[in-house]
């Protein structure tokens, strides 16, 4: 990689990590700056603005990052312990502090949605491309599920209460709700199978 290639880059992960821990609009640009340990004219030479900065992190950062997380978990020869394998890990091997932080793209969702338009498109361009990879491999397996299930509707739904059960344990600071829902989902989840 050439050096502005570098620079870039930790640009994008070290802004990632900003808004990650304070959020989209709290991020300060001066801070990035600091911890990348480059000039404005920098950071000016690859990104516009903050805005344009923020789209990038979405994009090249939190969407890959989000996606590549959810891969293995439905691409396994039996996605619905997958699914289940995946959320169980998430309550057993993440800390108090990492679950109470919530997931840094549902943050920057809650956050910038209603108020971006730009923000909005990618978030929803990102939230289709995460229920299509669910959906595609729930169907793949579709012989061993009951004939009633819209497999679009089911995995909004598992993504929804996945996402849900983030902000909850965020906005309590409490691990064992986190827990709770995520046992519930996967309840739901198998009783996707057919009997």
């Amino acid at each position: 990689m050439r050096d502005a290639e570098l620079t870039r880059q930790k640009i994008l992960e070290i802004s990632a990590d900003e808004i990650h821990k304070k959020g989209f609009v709290a991020t300060s640009l001066s801070c990035i700056l600091v911890r990348c340990e480059v000039s404005k004219g920098a950071l000016y030479h690859h990104f516009k603005n903050k805005m344009e900065l923020g789209y990038a992190v979405f994009e090249e950062i939190y969407t890959p990052m989000f996606l590549e997380l959810w891969q293995p978990a439905v691409e396994v020869n039996d996605p619905i312990e997958g699914l289940c394998d995946f959320f169980t890990a998430m309550y057993t091997n993440s800390s108090c502090d990492e679950i109470v932080c919530g997931c840094p793209l549902n943050n920057l969702c809650q956050e910038m949605s209603g108020v971006d338009e730009g923000f909005r498109l990618r978030i929803l361009n990102m939230q289709q491309q995460l229920n299509q990879l669910i959906a595609i491999n729930l169907q793949r397996v579709a012989n061993q599920l009951r004939d009633d299930i819209d497999f679009s509707q089911v995995a909004y739904f598992i993504v929804s209460t996945f996402h849900g059960s983030s902000s909850l344990s965020k906005s309590s600071k409490n691990k064992d709700l986190f827990e709770k829902v995520i046992k519930e989902l996967c309840n739901y989840i198998r009783n996707l199978k057919s009997h």
